[in-house]
């Protein structure tokens, strides 16, 4: 799942997905903006069938934190 997810952050943000980690933070280390994010989300949220409230987007800050969300709400 993690290599997916890294697939999809790359494409969305336009980073390399050599250079993601569990510990890259959106803002901070890939440069995501607030629409990027949401983005990401519905492409996120359209792969896994999952649905991430925009109350909880406040708890996830890095790829892992995505990671560990879908993994725990599947």
């Amino acid at each position: 799942m993690l290599e997916k997810i890294k697939e999809m952050i790359a494409d969305s943000l336009g980073v390399d997905a050599g250079t993601i980690t569990e510990e890259s933070s959106f803002k901070d280390d890939l440069g995501a903006d607030s629409l990027d994010l949401f983005e990401l989300v519905m492409a996120l949220e359209e792969e896994y069938d999952v649905e991430i409230p925009t109350e909880d987007l406040e708890s996830i800050a890095t790829v892992g934190d995505v990671v560990k969300y879908i993994e725990s709400h599947q």
